[in-house]
C-alpha cells in the first residue's frame, strides 16, 4: 500500500469515527432532554399532587373509631 492511500485511509477513518461520536452525542442529548422538560412542568408548585394509595380520610377515621371501642 503505498503512503498517501493509507494517509487518506488514516483521514477517512477519522472523519468517520469524529461523526460518529458527534451522531451519538446527538442522540444522547435528544433522548434525554424532553425528559427534562416534562419533568419540569409536572412539578410545578402551584398544582397540588394527586396522593396514590392509602389516604387518611374522614370516614376511615370514623371506622377506627368504632373499633376501638
Amino acid at each position: 500500500m503505498k503512503q498517501d492511500q493509507k494517509k487518506h485511509l488514516d483521514s477517512e477513518l477519522r472523519k468517520f469515527i469524529k461523526g460518529s461520536l458527534v451522531t451519538g452525542v446527538g442522540v444522547a442529548t435528544a433522548t434525554v432532554l424532553p425528559g427534562v422538560v416534562v419533568a419540569t412542568e409536572e412539578d410545578s408548585p402551584g398544582q397540588p399532587k394527586e396522593q396514590k394509595g392509602y389516604r387518611l380520610t374522614p370516614h376511615i377515621l370514623e371506622y377506627y373509631k368504632t373499633t376501638a371501642s
